[in-house]
């Protein structure tokens, strides 16, 4: 089930063969973690969960310190670069190729991971805002039969 459409079609077509499979969509890990976190903001009251809301926009807006070090992390490299050079190439290229390795390897681990985070922090927004715009109409549809 390989895909390179990206995690919503992969959800789709697991999704797909789980009910073809006469399953429960409920016991797809994937949807059960979003329940787990649904029932637990619904216990919250809306003070709590508003302020929780705003922290998670916080984090889903900041720029955060990956970028930061994606950004920087050349600066400095070109501030110390004769020295990098020297040290680099002084026994040949086998550092400068390690040293590239691990460079990028640990880039496109951080880019990955700020994403990652970035994703969870829309999916807990859209959640908090799903749960009070239905508190929101439960009251006022409460208010308007009194």
């Amino acid at each position: 089930m390989f895909s390179l459409r990206g995690d919503a079609h992969r959800l789709y077509l697991k999704l797909k063969t789980t009910l073809n499979k006469d399953s429960h969509a409920e016991s797809m890990k994937e949807l059960a973690e979003i329940e787990e976190i649904q029932n637990f903001y619904v216990t919250l009251d809306d003070r709590l969960l508003k302020n929780i809301y705003y922290r998670m926009l916080k984090e889903k807006s900041g720029s955060g310190i990956i970028p930061v070090l994606v950004s920087s992390a050349p600066l400095i490299l070109l501030v110390f670069s004769n020295s990098l050079q020297k040290f680099l190439f002084k026994y040949g290229m086998i550092h400068f190729v390690g040293f590239s390795f691990v460079y990028l390897l640990l880039l496109t681990f951080s880019v990955l991971l700020h994403f990652h985070e970035r994703a969870w922090a829309a999916v807990h927004i859209e959640i908090i805002q799903g749960i009070l715009k239905e508190r929101s109409n439960t009251n006022s549809s409460s208010r308007t039969r009194d």
